[in-house]
């Protein structure tokens, strides 16, 4: 049958068993955004939606009348990064080097600062609002009685200004509107104006206080380093008192290390012994040079005798008398008396001569002796100091301690007594950041009630409210009213849409191969053919939540539509109570259903012909006192087992599940449950518990059939899908023809 050349393009539909599986349609409908079902469910609702906005817009417009007039004063401040400073250089580099994050953060904290509490306490200290009569009337307060506690009405003027206080900071902007709000125009310039002015003094104040702290803190801690400047230098005193140390480096000023010795007697005068003693040695090394020279050679050939003067003079002297005696002997003999005299005088200067050089042999052998006993005496006095020395090195390690640490007290007091001085020549000399722009004059007009904003904020939250009041209607109402609801409210696949007959009754209108109703059940007949995965199921049952409902016409639509293709249809009337499927073939009620369930008879004997060929019914019979007890009897499952066997086709008409358990009981015999929904019916969530009922027998449920549709209602009249269209050109085709 899946063959069928009209039904081979059909989209086939597969069952879902929804008490197993809920989520499907529960991501189905929650994941999508239908604007065609709110677009419904604003027609189907304009009267209570009109409604709701109507008495919000009425209820701004009454309290917008009885509103008291409100005025508001503005005043803008200019607010930079740092202030100038009114002598000296402007401290403007590091504002100049900020970062646009740290000029918004800066920018914020004022206007926190504009909001704060102290600000708002200084502005009522200023104008002395605390118990002013036209503060409290402006502000529309009951003024605090004479017994309030001071800091109560206190309290309470802070936040009546706090509460009426708007600071505007606007984007890429230094310029901050202060607006203060009120019944008095006057009261709102003056408070606003108060704010703008207390700011800058607030500003001043905090720099002031800022350098007061910083001033007591450093003049503390220059007390305490003070203190321990002294305490180290007399520490440093009596260490050197105690151990004899006499540092004659520190006090000319200087600054001598402990390892090095310098800067005590003993150290000074150690440098000076050997200074001395190299001197002396030199001195002996030279001295032992000339003596070596002089005596190793003819005591008239060395250089040291012959460049003494006296020695020179008298070799001079003998040379010359060598002369003359020369000049004596070419003239006279040995024994004249000149001669002789000669050779007396030659005599005698050799002997001075020898007595001279000798003399100064002498005299550099002493020269070197004298040396030699100035080293040893310069020597043995440099070993004493330096033993002198290396003791008092170990103490000067000690010393040098106590000399770095007051030192460093010296230079930490010296570097806080010179910023002690700075922070006193700078303090109180800057100029405020802030500047007045506009100062707030008296307003004029109100700026509250606005009429304009007041109803466009009504008209807001009656939208608001209204799409609130159909959203919780909408989930509190279980009423099908479009197709849509079917999968949104009942978590159910839609099989088919049955419109509303107009004009004639439903079996008429099926009559009629051509009108909407029998369009609709041939859509659901081609909706049955792929409802599950393997096609149409052979035992159908076709129910309702309550009666009426139409799922009679869909049993009996289904059954001949069904039997129209060729299939071979049994349709089984189950509604032993309410039986009505005979009426409709014009067939008798004698024997039916009741008979085969209450004995052992053939089911063929209850088995009507109906003029429609392969369209069989069996009627429900006579009424039994008891039908569910027949319907849920093996015998009902045997008849039916015994009927799918013989057609190709089983459809069962059952009651509605309401009230009666015929219906879930008959749902685990069949191979799917065809659930029948009447359009636009109050339910009060009668739909959700008849589903909740069927679904506790876990049957498979095919889907739902919604059934007396109107398409041309307000409310439905949205969905081209939904054959609204489609009827009415099949209607306009009949009535040209």
């Amino acid at each position: 049958m899946n063959d069928h050349p009209i039904l081979r393009d059909i989209q086939p539909t597969n069952s879902v068993d929804l008490h197993d599986e809920p989520e499907v349609f529960q991501a189905l409908t929650r994941g999508t955004f239908d604007l065609r079902y709110i677009a419904a469910a604003i027609r189907s609702n304009l009267l209570l939606i009109g409604a709701i906005i109507l008495i919000a817009l009425g209820a701004a417009l009454v309290l917008t009348l009885l509103d008291t007039p409100r005025y508001t004063a503005n005043a803008t401040i200019q607010i930079n990064d740092s202030s100038d400073r009114v002598i000296g250089e402007n401290d403007d580099q590091t504002a100049q080097q900020s970062n646009l994050y740290d000029v918004d953060r800066f920018l914020k904290t004022q206007t926190d600062i504009l909001r704060s509490r102290g600000l708002a306490q200084r502005v009522a200290q200023k104008l002395k609002l605390q118990g002013r009569p036209e503060f409290y009337t402006a502000m529309e307060s009951k003024a605090p009685g004479a017994a309030t506690l001071t800091e109560n009405a206190r309290n309470q003027v802070v936040g009546l200004l706090q509460a009426n206080l708007k600071v505007n900071l606007p984007r890429d902007s230094r310029i901050v509107t202060i607006s203060f709000e009120s019944a008095d125009p006057g009261v709102s310039a003056e408070v606003a104006n108060a704010f703008a002015s207390e700011f800058i003094q607030a500003n001043l104040q905090r720099k002031f206080d800022s350098s007061s702290y910083a001033r007591e803190f450093v003049a503390s801690q220059m007390a305490e380093a003070k203190q321990r400047v002294e305490q180290a230098e007399r520490d440093l005193n009596d260490y050197a008192r105690s151990t004899g140390l006499i540092r004659t480096g520190d006090a000319a000023g200087e600054d001598s290390g402990a390892g090095a010795g310098g800067g005590s007697v003993t150290s000074a005068s150690l440098i000076q012994l050997n200074q001395a003693a190299n001197q002396a040695t030199a001195d002996r090394v030279a001295a032992e040079g000339r003596w070596r020279a002089i005596s190793s050679v003819a005591l008239l050939s060395s250089r040291e005798v012959l460049g003494n003067a006296t020695v020179s003079s008298l070799m001079t002297e003998r040379a010359t008398t060598q002369a003359e005696l020369q000049r004596e002997l070419s003239k006279h003999l040995e024994d004249y008396p000149t001669v002789r005299e000669k050779r007396a005088q030659l005599a005698k200067l050799d002997s001075e001569l020898q007595s001279a050089a000798q003399s100064v042999r002498n005299s550099i052998r002493a020269e070197m002796l004298a040396t030699q006993g100035t080293e040893q005496a310069l020597l043995a006095k440099l070993e004493a100091l330096k033993t002198e020395t290396l003791r008092e090195q170990d103490k000067t390690v000690q010393y040098g301690l106590l000399k770095r640490e007051a030192d460093t007290n010296r230079t930490l007091y010296d570097g806080l007594l010179k910023r002690y001085n700075e922070l006193n020549a700078t303090a109180g000399i800057s100029s405020s950041n802030v500047s007045i722009i506009d100062t707030a004059e008296r307003p004029t007009v109100p700026t509250s009630p606005n009429l304009f904003k007041n109803l466009l904020l009504a008209l807001l939250a009656g939208v608001g409210l209204a799409a609130l009041t159909l959203f919780i209607k909408d989930q509190l109402d279980d009423a099908i009213r479009v197709p849509e609801d079917v999968e949104s409210k009942l978590r159910l696949p839609l099989l088919g849409v049955v419109p509303k007959a107009t004009g004639r009754d439903p079996d008429s209108e099926m009559g009629d191969p051509k009108s909407p109703v029998s369009e609709a059940y041939n859509s659901l007949r081609a909706a049955l053919l792929y409802s599950t995965s393997a096609g149409l199921p052979q035992v159908m049952l076709v129910t309702s939540a309550q009666s009426a409902e139409g799922k009679t016409t869909t049993s009996f639509a289904t059954a001949a539509s069904l039997a129209r293709m060729g299939r071979k249809v049994a349709l089984i009337d189950a509604d032993l109570r309410r039986p009505s499927i005979h009426r409709r073939f014009g067939l008798p009620n004698e024997r039916g259903l009741t008979d085969l369930l209450t004995s052992s008879d053939p089911v063929e004997s209850a088995i009507l012909a109906t003029p429609q060929e392969n369209l069989f019914v069996i009627a429900s019979g006579p009424i039994p006192p008891s039908p569910t007890e027949l319907v849920s009897s093996p015998r009902m499952e045997q008849v039916v087992q015994e009927l799918a066997r013989t057609y190709d086709v089983v459809v069962i008409d059952s009651p509605p599940i309401l009230g009666l358990a015929d219906a879930p009981a008959l749902s685990a015999l069949a191979d799917g449950v065809i659930f029948v929904v009447e359009s636009d019916r109050s339910r009060r969530g009668s739909l959700k518990t008849a589903l909740r009922r069927l679904r506790a027998m876990r049957p498979i449920l095919l889907g739902a059939v919604l059934t007396k549709f109107d398409p041309t209602r307000s409310g439905n009249r949205y969905s081209e899908y939904y054959g609204y269209q489609y009827y009415t050109y099949e209607q306009s085709d009949r009535e040209r023809d």
